[in-house]
């Protein structure tokens, strides 16, 4: 049974380094077509509410969340990698380390999630609300990029159900490693018992 579960620990702890990094490579992501749409649209970087596009300032509006969840994806990756530090992903026990590192994991990615999510829809609502028809005249007479696509936004649910279900199973992994261990000390215990 443990040879199961530390197959399974190994593939646990290389999917919190991949998620870690996807989330990593979406913070990148995230303002790319705003900037190639809205960007141009304000005329007067001293003021951005003078603008060729109504709504455009919400890729201004951006600029602060986009800061703190590149940061705090950096953070993701460092948590995951301690996982590899503290050997989590190959100990056949668990010592206060590994059940410090998978917490730390655990709980940095549903912060992770509750941050990007709240935000993210607060500005997928500001996107919405862009005057389209002006970005479109806009993007023809300067050759910029149109686009009503919320993809960017949308794909959060994605990046980060899969966030959190990478910090589940490694939750119960830890618990079933508990288990195992537990079972463990207890045949121990009584093999010592009957061989007294």
């Amino acid at each position: 049974m443990y040879k199961k579960q530390m197959t399974v620990q190994k593939i646990l702890c290389m999917a919190a380094i991949i998620m870690s990094a996807v989330v990593f490579f979406y913070s990148l992501g995230i303002m790319t077509d705003l900037y190639d749409s809205l960007y141009n649209t304000m005329r007067n970087p001293n003021d951005y509410f003078q603008t060729d596009v109504p709504g455009s300032i919400v890729y201004y509006n951006m600029q602060q969340f986009n800061q703190y969840f590149l940061v705090y994806s950096i953070v993701l990756i460092v948590l995951a990698a301690l996982l590899f530090v503290t050997n989590t992903h190959s100990r056949r026990k668990y010592y206060i380390s590994n059940y410090i590192a998978t917490g730390l994991f655990a709980a940095a990615s549903v912060y992770m999630t509750w941050f990007g999510h709240t935000y993210i829809e607060i500005f997928r609502a500001q996107f919405l609300q862009v005057d389209f028809e002006a970005l479109k005249e806009h993007a023809e007479m300067w050759g910029s990029l149109y686009t009503e696509s919320t993809f960017w936004f949308d794909i959060h649910y994605a990046v980060f159900a899969l966030l959190l279900i990478v910090s589940a199973l490694l939750i119960a992994n830890a618990v079933w490693k508990v288990s195992l261990m537990k079972e463990e000390a207890r045949l121990i215990e009584e093999g010592r018992r009957a061989a007294a």
